[in-house]
Parts: C-alpha cells; structure tokens; sequence
C-alpha cells in the first residue's frame, strides 16, 4: 500500500545456545505513531498463516530453493574459508548438533526432503505459531516475554516534541484487536518460469539484431588479457560488457550494472529526485506484466538475489545467481525487463518517499549521524546531493518527476555491465546477445549531462569547527575530522588535473624503491598513481592515530582514517572518526590533527611502507578470490566517463604498490588539504546536561558511508581502490 503501517516484520525460529532451546521470535518495527496498527498486521497474518497453513505451490518453491542452496553449499566445500567452518563446528558443537560437513549435510537434506509432507509442514508450523495466534485464550501457551524499545519523545507535526507513551495493556489489546480480524487463505500464485519466452525473444532479435562491435580505437571485436582473463566487449546498442570466468565459487555468478550519472545530476528544484526514483524502483518490483510477489518468487525459483542502489556518481543494479537450470539465463532476463519493461507505481513512490522522510527525522536522534551531518554540510557548502533530502525537498518530488531522473540516465552507451563466475564462454556471450544486445539503442536526448558546480565552503567561515550536543543517560563523545582530496584518478575540484603539477615538479626526482630486483613501474606516470599513494598514506596515518592519539595518549577508544574517492567527480575528501569521552574530545581531536599535519616533520619511515604495502597486498591477494572483488575491479573498464581505468589498473596493480615510494607518497600528501582553511571539525557530546539543543531547523545527512541507505556507502564500502 502507499503507506503500510509498519516499516518491516520478520519472523525468526533458531536454537539459542544462551537460551539453552529453541526460540520463536517475530519482531516488528513501525514509525511511533502506527505502532498499534503494526502490531495488528503482523499477528493477523500469523494467525492467517497458522489457520490456512502454507500451500502446496509455496512448499514446493521453497523445497526446491532449499535443495538448491543446499547443493550450492557442497559444491562449494573447497572454498569455504577455515574460520567458516570452524565457526560452524564451534556453534554446532555448543548447540548439541550433529556436526555434518557440506556434503554430508546435503546428503542428509536430500534423504528427509523427499519424506516431507504438507500437512507435517503445516503442522508444525501452527504449534510453533500458536504462542502468537492463540494469545489470550486459556489453553494457548504464553511469550516468554514481549519487549518493547521505544523513543523517549516523539516529533508530531504542529505541536513539537512531545512524551511518548506506552504500556503493557496497550500492546496486548492491540494484539488482540489484530486476532480478531477476519482472515482469508493465501490465493496460489502463478511463479513464472521465464520473463522472456523463446518466442518473444526470437522477435526481438529479429527486431534489434544484436551483434559485437568493434571499438573505437581499432578494429578488434573482442579484447582478451592473457594475464589477468578479462574480456570486454561492446554491443551495437552502445552498452559494454566486461566478464571474466572464474572458479572462485563452484557454478556461482554475479553481475553489475552501472549506469552514470547518480546523484550529481540533480539539480536545485530536483534534489533527491535520483535517490528516491531508484528507491521506488525497488520498492515496486514488478516489471512487465508481471507483479511484485511474481518476480519475487522468480528470483527465489531461480536463486537469485538482486539489488538497485545510487550513489552520487552512479546507479548500480547487481544480481547474484546461480548457473544450474539457466540461473543466468534467468538474470538476464531480470536485467532486460528492468531496463525495458520497467513498472513505475504510485505507491511504491509514497513508500520510498516516507523512508527518506524517516531517515531524515532520525538524524538528530544518533550522535554520530547528527555530528557528521553538521560537519558534512558544512564542508560540502550545503549542497544536498551529498545529504538525504529534506522534508521541503521530498515534498517537491512526484512520480513522474523521479521517474524521469533514473530513466534519462539509462542510456546504451552510458551503460556498463561486468560479470564474473563459474560459467563457459559461450554461456555469458549467449546471455548478453541475447538480453543485453536486445535492450532498445541509445534514447539519448541531444542536451549533455549537466552538473551543477560542486565546491567545498571557501574560508574564512566559522562553521570550520563546530559543536554537537545530545542529552543522553549514556554519556559519550565523537567527532569528524575531514578535509578535500583529489579524486582517485589525480583530478581536483575546478577540474585541476594534478598529474600537470606532478610532471612539471619531479621530473628529475624519481627514484626506484629499495626492493629494486624486482619489476618496478614509474608509479608518477601511471594513471592510478593517486589511488595507490592515497591509499599507502591511508594505512600509514591510520597506524600512527592508532598508536598516538589511543594507545600512547589514551585519547579515544578508537580512531580510523578514511578515503572517499570519487571516480567520474572531480573532487574527493578525507575523514577521520574519532570516539571518546566528553573530557578527552577536544584533545583527542587536536591530537589527531597534529598526526595528520606532522608527516612532515615526523618523516614516513620505509619500514611504514613496507608494512603498508604488505598490508593492502594481502588485503588484495586474499579478496581477489571472491567474485565480488573482481566486479569491482572491473568497473569503469570502458565508462567514458572514467577515461584514466585501463586494463593496467588492474594487472599492473601488484606491481604499483611494490614500486610506490616515501616520495611518491609526499607528491600525494601535498594535495591533501591539512590546514585550517580546508580543515572541518564537529565535535559531539551525549550526556545528561546537553550544551545546546541539536535539533536544527535543517538537519543534513551524516557522512556517506555512516547511513542506511543513500551515500557512497557502496562506492566507499564494497568497491576496490581500483
């Protein structure tokens, strides 16, 4: 519906090994004012579900996905890594299991399956949910306990903070109102076995007649890597396609992709348009002709998980699956639907639009979200792309509006799609021909993507250092540090290409490193210089907070530095995280700068490095055996919009850290932005005596990467330096 009263329900049945037995628990969450009519919902549909039981069509789907995972789980025994399963071992020996290893378990699972019956199913079912839909008559057995987690004020729109109130009686009456609801069974639901059949798919490619083309630079179709097994390919709608097969996980694939533009393209009277058109994408689901609990269950038939998110930069659809009974062929019939047989609903648009509205009323109740948001704006020169939008901002937003916001970016050449896993060549260059070369060429319209300016606040200004207070029962404190950067690929704000300055001022500074036997680059002349010396500062400054401001100063409880570096924008900043007590904040905070601006008296030593490089070597030799690493060493392969990413900045990547020196590093360090005119500080207090109240007129977002949803929390956390 356009506004369900609950924000999610989920039921869980596991053993506890602190409970010493089983327990059932169904946990609900709901906005303050609809908690009652959530209550209502989730216990109806328990009752509705114990009463009718599950259908014939539903157990067998979820059989058959059980079995499925199962076997994928055996076929995988080889790779899981040691401390999986010893995590295994040690649950399963501490719940009194029978310890069975991947294959012995799905042996076990294939033995009993076939013994199954619906009615045993759903006769379990309703003695694990009577505790739940029998409440309140006498032979029902009682929750162990119901626990409530509530605020302690509530906003209410024209009356201000007001006492939230709750009490016993209250929950169980709204119990009891939702069990007397009348119910009605579960009507069977036709699961599609195809999105696309043959036929349809033979008058498409009778219509676009996909095909590879050739780049533009040369002739050649295909471009293949010996070193690193990468192809990539362009169709003739303009889309790329990069794959590589791996045997990282047994008949296991995944798919990314990314369309440009994200978040950067809206504009003052759009703000928030691409963040909540994406959402409301997700939040409908359906495509086609095909409904939202259709779909679902097609990716659950088939094992796939899928997911849609933006950035500021970009738009990124990523599928998961598994390659037994056409999984793949599955995805990309997903893929091609979403991008040509989109559905856009009223509804799913109110939803995505109050969960905005949610994230943004829940700023100023987190002292970490609250400080960094201050500070965020602040550096940013408010500029709300950076920030989830405001209750002003959303209220501008329709339908069609977020509509046209994500769908202008989907345009054949503005696209990229990566794959990675366990399939034949012949299998992905089908699907792509098939799928990805049948999408509808290039809609572009003639007008280029525009990008409002985008600047950090200039000095002098007194929101460079600025304060938060929270009255808390648990007093703490934290604070944000940050300052620009170049982007990854050596550009800075005003489009300043920095490789310019490098050139001109250390031609004759070049020296090779100490470990010179082996093969070293002139990491100077490599368009990932900045991403690689950034990221060797970034251990080392991370290890001196450490060891300074916590363990020699006993300042804080922990301290981390952090690069956010953008790929297409041209700019990108810094930021260290520091937790403390009120007492010791503000020092801490001096002391972290004082690491951050001491580099140049307090010289990088070449054992930092050497541990530096060791670090995020093994970092990348460990996760280059995960597929979902490689994705993201593919990205940007062939965007034009990254013009730097070549096959280099991938085989070569090993070789760049090896080569990198103390000096290549301060080449990278001046461009760090240290002093007090680029510097942003925002300290935040929790305690019982609050020193000013936090709840601004106009509270921000906190920095990407600390929010549920909508900042570069996929860019920053999940893809690769490359």
């Amino acid at each position: 519906s356009s506004n369900p009263p609950f924000t999610s329900v989920e039921l869980d049945h596991s053993d506890s090994g602190r409970e010493g037995c089983t327990v059932t628990t169904l946990t609900v969450t709901a906005e303050p004012q609809n908690w009652k009519s959530a209550i209502k919902v989730a216990v109806h549909e328990v009752r509705r579900l114990k009463e009718f039981g599950v259908t014939m069509g539903e157990m067998t789907r979820y059989m058959d996905a059980l079995i499925k995972d199962s076997e994928q789980l055996a076929m995988m025994i080889d790779s899981v890594p040691s401390v999986d399963n010893l995590d295994f071992i040690m649950e399963s020996d501490a719940l009194g299991h029978t310890v069975m290893d991947q294959l012995q378990g799905h042996d076990s699972l294939l033995g009993v399956a076939e013994t199954v019956t619906l009615e045993e199913v759903n006769t379990v079912g309703a003695e694990v949910l009577e505790f739940i839909s029998d409440f309140g008559k006498p032979s029902a057995p009682l929750p162990a306990a119901i626990v409530a987690c509530v605020p302690k004020k509530v906003h209410i729109d024209g009356v201000g903070e007001s006492s939230f109130e709750i009490c016993p009686e209250e929950i169980t009456e709204s119990m009891k109102a939702g069990l007397e609801e009348p119910i009605y069974p579960e009507p069977e639901l036709e699961v599609p076995k195809e999105l696309i059949t043959q036929s349809e798919l033979e008058d498409l490619k009778v219509q676009h007649r996909p095909s590879f083309v050739p780049f533009k630079e040369d002739d050649v179709v295909k471009v293949f890597d010996n070193e690193t097994g990468i192809t990539q390919r362009r169709l003739s709608n303009g889309i790329s396609v990069n794959y590589k097969i791996t045997q990282n996980e047994a008949r296991v694939g995944v798919m990314r992709l990314i369309v440009g533009g994200g978040r950067a393209t809206e504009d003052s009277e759009s703000k928030g348009s691409v963040i909540v058109g994406v959402r409301t994408l997700s939040e409908g689901g359906c495509v086609g002709n095909f409904s939202r609990e259709q779909v679902e269950l097609f990716c659950v038939n088939n094992l796939i998980n899928c997911s849609l998110e933006s950035n500021e930069e970009f738009i990124f659809m990523e599928f998961r699956f598994a390659l037994r009974d056409n999984g793949m062929r599955a995805a990309f019939q997903l893929l091609h639907m979403v991008l040509e047989h989109n559905v856009w609903l009223e509804d799913a648009f109110d939803r995505a639009a109050q969960l905005y509205l949610s994230y943004y009323r829940s700023i100023p109740k987190s002292l970490e979200r609250a400080t960094a948001h201050k500070l965020m704006v602040a550096m940013l020169n408010h500029d709300e792309r950076f920030v989830e939008p405001s209750p002003h901002s959303l209220e501008k937003l329709t339908l069609q509006s977020v509509k046209e916001a994500v769908m202008n970016q989907f345009v054949g050449s503005n696209m990229e799609v990566s794959v990675v896993g366990d399939f034949t060549e012949e299998e992905v260059e089908s699907c792509v021909l098939d799928y990805l070369g049948t999408v509808s060429a290039a809609k572009s319209s003639n007008k280029e993507e525009h990008i409002e300016k985008i600047s950090f606040l200039p000095s002098p200004s007194d929101l460079h250092f600025q304060q938060v207070y929270i009255k808390d029962t648990d007093e703490r404190a934290c604070a944000y540090i940050a300052g620009p950067a170049p982007n990854r690929w050596g550009f800075a704000t005003e489009g300043k290409d920095l490789f310019n300055d490098i050139r001109s001022s250390s031609a004759d500074e070049i020296s090779a490193p100490a470990n010179s036997g082996k093969t070293h680059i002139n990491v100077r002349n490599h368009p990932l210089f900045f991403g690689i010396t950034l990221s060797l500062l970034a251990e080392i400054i991370n290890s001196r907070l450490f060891t300074t401001v916590r363990d020699s100063m006993g300042l804080t409880y922990d301290v981390s530095f952090e690069l956010n570096l953008f790929d297409k924008l041209d700019l990108g900043w810094y930021v260290i995280a520091v937790t403390s007590t009120p007492s010791k904040v503000h020092k801490a905070v001096d002391a972290c700068k004082g690491v951050l601006r001491g580099l140049h008296h307090n010289k990088i030593v070449e054992r930092e490095l050497d541990r530096a490089k060791r670090t995020l070597l093994m970092k990348h030799e460990a996760e280059t055996k995960t597929n979902a690493y490689w994705l993201g060493l593919l990205a940007h392969l062939q965007s034009a919009s990254v013009p730097r990413k070549d096959i280099s900045c991938i085989k070569e990547l090993t070789t760049l850290y090896e080569s990198a020196t103390i000096e290549d590093l301060y080449l990278a360090y001046e461009h760090l932005k240290v002093d007090d005119s680029s510097l942003f500080a925002c300290i935040g207090i929790a305690g019982a005596e609050s020193g000013e109240d936090v709840n601004d007129d106009e509270p921000e977002l906190g920095l990407p990467g600390m929010v549920p949803m909508g900042g570069r929390g996929l860019s920053t956390m999940t893809r690769p330096t490359t």
